[in-house]
């Protein structure tokens, strides 16, 4: 298997041209002309209009003597009823089995001690229904006239799990593979490793899912969890639709009434605080070509705060939607597509979070221009006129939210669960008009805080850290890897035994794979392999001809979606089934004439390339393997990893993509890799070898550059 094979998942995306589809329209006899009574003036933006009055719909409550608290939402618009519950327990740190509790909520949709996964399905899909299980919960709708039906499924859903070791591999092997997709998203990393920042590793906010504690996550300590804290006297019922109270209250009872209450156990965290400096924190993603950042730390926002509408109404002036970080960032710079802030309230601690996704140029002028719309808001008032359009845009958004009876019901649950004034939300509205420029500035001062902020970068570590260097009021720069866990960079590689070099890397690796003699004796290999994409088997077919012939074709069955043919230094993309074609040139070019060569290692000195040993790093799994940096010409630097024990070529990471290699078997004396995992972005995609075949005497026509 190569280790540069261009450009496979943008073939991949090639869009087929639409034709334009234009409608003939009969002209018609043009109006008479309109007298215009008034002019608008653009350059003058429109002045808000008057803000919305409305009436919060009601709801009616009751509690069942195991403690369940209930909520009926009344809608007789269309015969529909939706069932929403929602557990109230103490977070839970999971520690070394992080992601019990998703595997838990996950398996109780998997089967009772009475149905299967498929009986439950075929017992939902029959009545046009939907049940979702989770952690924190269960919800569940279907039309009015299969309430019964669908209440006896739900309730045996959430009464008898039964889990099944065959259920939970399922569940591990699903999550194993998000997580192998995650550790090339920079947005997953940003927020599994801002989490572990702003909370610290031991605050059950702080603690992410890792492959290590995936793989020890057992059956029983599943089993423990539901049993623990699926407890009707920590469980609140929102029911929504065509149904009265006097309806619901029988039902129930009926389904939930036998439902055991317990002691749920209780959890106690330290409080995490944010850091008396800013703090700058890095993730080095060495292929990365932009930066994703974030400015955040923890505050102490509980819900129902008397400061947590004035808070929502400064956080959206900053960042709550296209206002003033976005204006700056996108509208005025043009550094990026969308920059926003949030704050959260919890009832055990808060976060602000300000994020962007910026070119490595400019990552340091983004975090300053944040850093400085923060203190603007701490400084300045904010303009009267400013201050009425973003209120009258969260008004806007609260009327329209209150279309869904849904809301109500959550708007019931949070009152009880946060032991909020009943009023809260009827005067959620009357208490943002009423805050004025003066308590924004005042409430900025409070829980704005740029001088007291974690900045984290994911990205070009070596192009982009030494200019955040200046916003370190500590002199230091904290690494994390991708998990989250902190390292020094000056130490993350080991030495490498002395007079070793690059060079002799990968003449090692030349001799392991077969020997030089051997592998010029190689003059065309075709390999055949497969993957899936979005749920959808595609083909990769990779054909070689000593010296310089390449020919790859990406497709699915019979359908073939792109093509590259190099030929003696010309080559050309295309799509057969829109019938384009385009040459390559540039640096492109210049990596298909690497890659149409069988064995490139081999040549790197002839191509002007040079190498050097950086050292060994340890991976998760111990495993050590060999860094090797090659230079390809002025533009053109990779990274080369080669294991240090088998000498084998695990991974390369260039400035386009990321590809790991496994799995080498012998063809015909000649050890090639039969797994190839190629990363572009977040996307990753597994291409699996059926045949690898040598020396076929393939045809030159295969190579036809038209």
């Amino acid at each position: 298997m190569k280790n540069r094979i261009l450009s496979i998942i943008a073939a991949l995306l090639i869009t087929l041209p639409l034709a334009a589809q234009v409608k003939k329209v009969k002209p018609t006899k043009p109006a008479a002309p309109v007298a215009v009574k008034e002019v608008l003036d653009r350059s003058k933006r429109p002045q808000p209009g008057p803000a919305p009055t409305i009436k919060i719909g009601e709801y009616q409550s009751f509690e069942l003597a195991n403690g369940l608290k209930v909520f009926v939402v009344e809608n007789h618009k269309i015969p529909r009823i939706s069932y929403s519950l929602v557990l109230d327990y103490d977070p839970i740190f999971e520690g070394d089995v992080a992601g019990y509790a998703d595997f838990s909520g996950q398996l109780m949709r998997t089967g009772t001690t009475t149905r299967t996964k498929d009986q439950i399905d075929e017992a939902v899909d029959m009545i046009g229904g939907s049940l979702l299980t989770s952690p924190t919960g269960i919800s569940a709708s279907c039309l009015t006239r299969h309430n019964d039906a669908l209440l006896e499924v739900m309730s045996d859903v959430l009464l008898n799990a039964s889990f099944k070791n065959e259920e939970l591999e399922k569940i591990r092997k699903q999550t194993l593979s998000g997580l192998e997709t995650e550790k090339n998203d920079p947005k997953a990393i940003s927020r599994k490793v801002s989490s572990v920042v702003v909370y610290g590793s031991t605050h059950p906010y702080g603690e992410n899912i890792t492959e290590e504690s995936v793989n020890k996550i057992t059956l029983e300590k599943c089993t423990e969890f539901y049993k623990t804290y699926f407890k009707p006297n920590v469980a609140y019922l929102a029911i929504v639709g065509d149904i009265t109270p006097e309806q619901a209250k029988p039902i129930v009872e009926k389904y939930f009434g036998s439902w055991q209450r317990g002691d749920v156990p209780k959890a106690s965290y330290p409080t995490p605080r944010a850091p008396a400096k800013t703090t700058v924190a890095v993730v080095d993603r060495p292929n990365a070509v932009q930066s994703t950042i974030s400015v955040a730390y923890p505050l102490d926002l509980k819900p129902g705060s008397p400061d947590e509408i004035k808070v929502k109404l400064t956080n959206s002036i900053l960042g709550g939607g296209t206002f003033r970080l976005f204006n700056n960032l996108r509208e005025k710079h043009g550094w990026t597509y969308g920059a926003y802030s949030s704050i959260q309230s919890d009832k055990l601690v808060g976060q602000f979070n300000a994020s962007a996704e910026v070119r490595n140029p400019v990552t340091d002028s983004a975090f300053t221009e944040i850093l400085s719309e923060m203190n603007r808001l701490r400084t300045e008032t904010v303009p009267e006129d400013e201050l009425n359009m973003v209120r009258n845009y969260m008004m806007g958004n609260f009327g329209r939210s209150l279309e869904s009876p849904a809301t109500i019901a959550n708007f019931a649950i949070n009152t009880a669960r946060y032991n909020l004034p009943k009023d809260y939300y009827s005067n959620y509205l009357p208490k943002l008009a009423a805050v004025t420029p003066a308590d924004v500035q005042m409430t900025a001062q409070k829980y704005i805080r740029p001088d007291n902020a974690y900045l984290l970068m994911v990205g070009k570590a070596e192009d982009v850290a030494p200019k955040l260097q200046k916003f370190a009021k500590s002199g230091t720069i904290l690494y994390y890897d991708i998990d989250g866990k902190l390292y020094d960079p000056n130490k993350k590689l080991k030495p490498a035994p002395a007079g070793v070099t690059g060079e002799q890397v990968i003449n090692n690796y030349i001799k392991v794979i077969g020997g030089a003699k051997a592998l010029k004796k190689v003059k065309d290999v075709t390999i055949n392999s497969g993957a899936t994409m979005q749920n959808m088997p595609i083909s990769l077919d990779l054909y070689y001809k000593a010296p310089d012939k390449m020919l790859m074709q990406v497709g699915s069955g019979a359908m073939v979606f792109a093509k590259q043919v190099y030929n003696a230094g010309k080559g050309v993309s295309s799509s057969p089934m829109s019938g384009e074609t385009k040459a390559i040139e540039g640096d492109e070019l210049d990596g298909m004439k690497e890659a149409s060569m069988i064995f490139p290692e081999m040549y790197y000195t002839t191509l002007g390339y040079t190498v050097t040993l950086l050292g060994i790093e340890e991976q998760k799994d111990k495993t050590e393997l060999y860094k090797v940096q090659v230079n390809k010409g002025a533009t053109r630097k990779d990274i080369e990893y080669y294991d240090v024990k088998t000498g084998y070529k695990t991974r390369v990471e260039s400035k386009e993509q990321v590809t790991e290699f496994g799995d080498y078997k012998a063809v015909d004396g000649i050890m090639f890799p039969h797994k190839m995992v190629q990363s572009m972005g977040p996307q990753n995609i597994a291409f699996v070898v059926s045949s690898i075949k040598m020396n076929t005497k393939l045809k030159d026509d295969l190579f036809v550059i038209k």
